[in-house]
């Protein structure tokens, strides 16, 4: 006996109005179908085959290592799909567990499909159902007067008394594997899409005596995803599940509907996350670190004890102790050591800050290295760029830059250097040395009243 999971992955999904294909748009920092085959990795199947169609080049580059796929071409139906799974797989044996489910229902888990699998061992087939207050789009479940099922009919051709049914199919079954190999042979597309349906197997099995089970299941839990606000409610369910996963891991939120956190983020225990935070990508925030309000930051990692809050990070590094914002932007290749400080309204890119080095506010620091201890002062920028290529700046340990200076890269200024508040730098300069480049000041005594004269006499002149 193997078990076997079968993906449905090849429909477009016209209403998503999208070029990209709809299973691989994305729902708390993964796709659809990557969440799909997430819960089918938790009943660990033997071989799992995912069903391509639209865009099939773009959605089997995606594919995990180990997971097969096969083209439908072209698309006829669910039956039609389960008919080419089935083709792909090979001649399956009766004892075989064949389990359907797609792409766009990121919400399933994997203990709803356990629950299949084992439904499974007494019956044929299994198929899921649910009851939703607004059935519409969904293929009803028709049951006989003493409630066993009966079959499944889609809503195109569904009468007016079966459109009122509100128990509807999930999407997700299980099937002996040589059951469903004949069964798939005796279906026919008569039906108002011409397609080949997969539930018009169930009349086909129990008219041969076989039983078919269904497992009820949450609605929520089977939600598909055709349209970009059913992305967004999906999105919204599964944000739920990982913030309320991270609370019970130690990790504080004063307010769970306003944190967004992608399901490849990991936080250590202690972290306190505020209001306004989105955590995407490989990001990673370190023990006792306080992020937000209002923080952005992918592919990021945030060390212990830092406070990063009204920022964003893009690929940085953020070091133990540090602090980073209000209002500051760590541009990619962006290193803080440890106790270091990218202050108020300050951008860095491709910049290492060495410990306990601060840039504490308006400044901008591009392919730059700042040594341990360094202070820079407010309005500073390194002028990385000559128009044609980027040059960098080095500054030493516990070198001084004041308040807007200049520093015209490629340039060093060495260890405990000086640079005076207002001078543009072209030249390296050596350590403990005071750099300073100004125009000498001019006064001009008795200034201010003759100003005040010149207009008072132009505007006598207009009058």
């Amino acid at each position: 006996m193997s078990l076997v999971a079968v993906v449905l992955a090849a429909g477009q999904g016209t209403r998503m109005k999208s070029e990209l294909p709809k299973v691989l748009h994305t729902a708390a920092g993964r796709t659809l179908l990557s969440w799909a085959l997430d819960a089918v990795t938790g009943v660990s199947p033997d071989r799992t085959v995912v069903v391509v169609g639209f865009g099939a080049g773009q959605v089997t580059t995606t594919l995990p290592e180990g997971v097969e796929s096969v083209t439908q071409t072209p698309q006829l139906g669910t039956g039609h799909a389960a008919a080419v799974a089935m083709g792909h797989l090979g001649t399956a044996r009766d004892d075989d567990i064949i389990l359907v489910t797609s792409a766009d229902m990121p919400l399933v888990t994997a203990p709803l499909l356990d629950k299949v699998v084992k439904a499974i061992e007494s019956a044929a087939a299994v198929m899921v159902s649910t009851e939703r207050a607004e059935p519409f789009g969904y293929g009803r479940v028709v049951r006989t007067d003493t409630g066993s099922l009966l079959r499944v009919i889609e809503e195109r051709d569904a009468d007016g008394d079966q459109r009122q049914i509100n128990e509807v199919n999930a999407g997700v079954y299980a099937f002996k594997g040589g059951l469903l190999a004949n069964a798939l042979k005796a279906i026919a597309p008569n039906n108002a899409q011409s397609e080949f349906y997969l539930p018009d197997v169930f009349p086909v099995l129990l008219s041969d005596g076989h039983r078919v089970e269904v497992v009820r299941a949450d609605p929520f839990e089977t939600m598909g995803v055709n349209s970009h606000d059913q992305l967004a409610q999906a999105d919204s369910v599964l944000r739920g599940r990982i913030n309320a996963s991270w609370q019970r891991a130690g990790i504080f939120m004063q307010d769970p509907a306003r944190v967004y956190i992608d399901a490849g983020v990991t936080l250590e225990p202690g972290v306190r996350i505020y209001p306004g935070v989105h955590l995407e990508g490989s990001t990673s925030v370190g023990p006792g670190a306080v992020i937000g309000p209002e923080v952005f930051a992918v592919d990021s990692v945030i060390g212990p004890g830092a406070r990063v809050w009204y920022s964003v990070l893009r690929s940085a590094q953020v070091g133990e102790g540090s602090e980073v914002g209000p209002y500051a932007s760590l541009r990619p290749g962006t290193v803080l050591g440890a106790r270091s400080k990218a202050g108020t309204f300050v951008e860095m890119k491709n910049t290492t800050l060495g410990d306990d080095a601060k840039v504490p506010h308006l400044s901008y620091m591009g392919d730059a290295s700042i040594g341990a201890r360094s202070n820079i002062g407010a309005g500073s920028i390194t002028c990385n760029f000559d128009g044609y290529e980027k040059h960098h700046t080095e500054i030493g340990e516990d070198a001084f830059i004041g308040s807007d200076t200049m520093l015209v890269a490629p340039v060093v200024v060495g260890d405990k250097a000086v640079t005076g508040a207002g001078s543009v730098i072209t030249r390296d300069v050596e350590e403990g040395a005071l750099a300073v480049e100004r125009s000498v000041q001019k006064e001009v005594p008795g200034y201010a009243a003759r100003r005040e004269e010149r207009h008072q006499t132009t505007a006598k002149n207009e009058e």
